[in-house]
């Protein structure tokens, strides 16, 4: 039996000069690595590569669902020197 492991991070992206706007991330550790998640903290700029999942549930509250991507790839930018 094969355990696999996911890192969960939560993204701000940028609206058109407006607010950031939440975006889940599930890295999956059997395909992104989980040396590649570990050197990212709050704050960092990072480019992700995936594919958007739409996921549809119900709760207590009635049918909810969550759109994250899930990531292919992940990497760290580098800050631009000030």
């Amino acid at each position: 039996m094969t355990i696999a492991e996911v890192t969960e991070l939560r993204l701000s992206v940028p609206e058109a000069g407006r607010r950031l706007l939440p975006l889940p991330v599930a890295a999956w550790h059997t395909t992104v690595g989980a040396r590649t998640v570990d050197g990212i903290v709050k704050g960092d700029a990072v480019l992700v590569h995936g594919h958007l999942v739409r996921r549809f549930y119900r709760s207590g509250a009635g049918a909810r669902s969550l759109t994250e991507v899930v990531a292919t790839g992940i990497k760290k930018l580098e800050q631009p020197a000030a």
